[in-house]
């Protein structure tokens, strides 16, 4: 598994890269694995504001679905449109093309707050 030390990872299996005062936010390679073949992500909250932890939209795999959530608060600017039509490029890409919202961060702080990789990887036994 693959665990980029430029992100941020948080308990809930979300990872974040700051560009300036956004944060592009996906789920870890971790987390599409245990997902399975994802099938449709669901994301309806472009233009809204919300708060760290809050659900920002749902991944539905063959044998589950799970909501996602903010790592940080803000407001979703955008979300990747690619992973509408094809849903695997979260398990294929998870880190790349498979991300998922860019977030206009409130609180910038917020991401001091979440685990580096060594964090990460120690949270989910690797």
């Amino acid at each position: 598994m693959n665990f980029p030390d430029n992100l941020k990872y948080t308990k809930d299996h979300e990872w974040v890269r700051v560009e300036g005062n956004t944060a592009v936010i996906g789920i870890t390679d971790f987390a599409q694995g245990e997902l399975g073949d994802i099938v449709y992500v669901e994301i309806e909250t472009v233009g809204e504001t919300l708060k760290h932890e809050e659900v920002f939209g749902t991944v539905e795999a063959v044998k589950t679905v799970s909501d996602l959530f903010m790592p940080v608060s803000g407001k979703i600017l955008d979300k990747n449109a690619a992973i509408d039509a094809n849903p695997d490029l979260v398990n294929r890409d998870p880190y790349g093309e498979g991300w998922m919202i860019k977030v206009e961060m409130t609180d910038a702080g917020e991401v001091a707050g979440l685990m580096d990789a060594a964090a990460y990887k120690a949270l989910i036994g690797q």
